[in-house]
């Protein structure tokens, strides 16, 4: 499985960081002559030994930064226990982590060790015992194998945590301070992250010593390389009228990833999208997915043997395929930040590519937190004439209804929505029909006491 040949723009040359000859030859091997910006500025205080913290959107090198610099000052396998541990949010990401680092020690004598959940641990465990160097593991696996023995932290020199603002999004910061509790004091720390939010800050604070902080890029701001369209969709049918309307243009949109918000749609859209096109031209991956498939869902996509990818925000991050034409957000994602990490699968480092968003009238709030973060208009466009516009049914419509209440009432508290009367109206009208049908005592002349008891 290659690698994305093209993270490494034109700046400094690989030579210029004094690697040894077994790093530079398989840098060399892999075709790479120069480096990115956020490999031009980590790569050197790393090798110092300084803590790091790196602000880099994603598929801008990143990942190398910190792989290089860190093979070269482990240079040869010592002892059984690992000396540097690398986390990471999602299995995914750790298995691209590990590609690189295989990729990298080619002629170096290091061994490591991939850990994560959805798997008996049994093999990891066989892996651990023979001896390693690095692990590359997600939070939990991690974890759940110190705490039953089969990790021995005590010679730990270096620990990284990649996609930082991931893994506070989805509430591992417990687990990080776990960590951070049992590893050994002295030891060098990198940090990255394609976003500074509240909590990464805070994780930084508590995990860094006077760190080297690196911003190649300005927060939240989506590669200049992927050109950003919106389409203003009213309904769930219309939506997949204009998917059908782009995937006419096969040449054009040659390899896509359709991203959703839950699995129920991702579910629904692959179906549709399978029926029309064929198995052998469609994937989707969610979190209930098991393992293997999503792994070779994966790789049938990135070896180009699939067309099109329908995703959930699991596959959001890590997920470094090249020469991926579209990105196509089918739903607005919630987590505004999601929105940069799922465009950041197209238009790759010096690559372009296109970002396309389907947005429904109960979306439109993000959009505009969106373009507040991303600090940019997203070009609103026409829907093609040849597109059908389908009408929106009454639950769809209802739904739509109550999220746009939902929201006025999160930047309102006070505001009462178009639901407010009818929804009481209807609850105390069902706390009646409870009441009367615990036997609550009729008054004498009603003349509902005779139905009652024919019922």
């Amino acid at each position: 499985m290659s690698l994305d040949l093209t993270i490494f723009a034109k700046m400094a040359s690989f030579e210029d960081f004094k690697f040894n000859k077994q790093i530079l030859n398989a840098i060399a091997e892999a075709g790479y002559t120069t480096t990115t910006e956020i490999q031009e500025k980590a790569i050197t205080p790393i090798l110092a030994g300084q803590d790091v913290m790196g602000i880099a959107q994603t598929g801008t090198g990143k990942t190398a930064a910190f792989v290089l610099p860190m093979l070269m000052k482990l240079k040869y396998a010592q002892g059984n226990d690992p000396r540097a541990l690398i986390l990471s949010p999602t299995r995914e990401l750790a298995m691209q982590i590990e590609e690189h680092i295989k990729q990298f020690s080619t002629y170096l004598d290091l061994r490591t060790v991939l850990l994560y959940g959805g798997l008996g641990p049994k093999t990891q465990k066989e892996l651990l015992a023979k001896g390693c160097d690095i692990i590359v593991a997600t939070p939990g696996r991690f974890l759940d194998l110190y705490l039953e023995g089969d990790i021995n932290v005590k010679s730990l020199k270096f620990l990284v945590l990649d996609e930082a603002d991931k893994m506070m999004d989805m509430g591992f910061i417990g687990k990080i301070h776990r960590v951070l509790e049992i590893v050994p004091r002295k030891r060098q720390n990198l940090l990255f992250s394609a976003t500074m939010s509240e909590l990464v800050r805070k994780i930084a604070g508590d995990f860094l010593a006077f760190p080297t902080v690196i911003e190649v890029t300005e927060q939240a701001t989506p590669a200049q390389t992927v050109t950003q369209e919106l389409y203003h969709v009213p309904n769930l049918k219309t939506k997949i009228n204009l998917l059908q309307h782009f995937f006419k243009d096969d040449e054009t949109f040659s390899r896509i990833i359709v991203f959703t918000k839950t699995k129920v749609v991702a579910d629904r859209i692959y179906a549709f999208l399978e029926r029309k096109y064929g198995p052998e031209e469609v994937r989707v991956i969610h979190a209930n997915k098991g393992q293997n498939t999503r792994i070779n869902s994966i790789n049938a996509f990135k070896e180009g043997e699939v067309r099109i990818l329908v995703a959930t925000d699991v596959a959001a991050r890590g997920l470094d395929v090249s020469q991926v034409s579209h990105v196509i957000n089918f739903d607005v994602p919630i987590v505004i930040e999601d929105y940069v990490h799922r465009i950041g699968r197209t238009g790759r480092a010096f690559q372009t590519g296109d970002a396309i968003t389907f947005c429904n009238p109960a979306e439109e709030y993000y959009v505009a937190k969106i373009e507040k973060l991303i600090r940019q208009t997203i070009p609103l466009k026409e829907l093609p004439a040849d597109v059908v516009i389908e009408k929106t049914p009454f639950d769809e419509k209802q739904d739509i209804a109550r999220e746009i209440d939902n929201q006025k009432k999160k930047d309102n508290p006070d505001f009462k929505g178009a639901f407010h009367e009818k929804k009481y109206a209807i609850k105390a009208n069902n706390s009646k029909r409870t009441a009367r049908g615990k036997g609550k005592p009729v008054k004498k002349g009603n003349s509902k006491p005779s139905k009652k008891r024919c019922s």
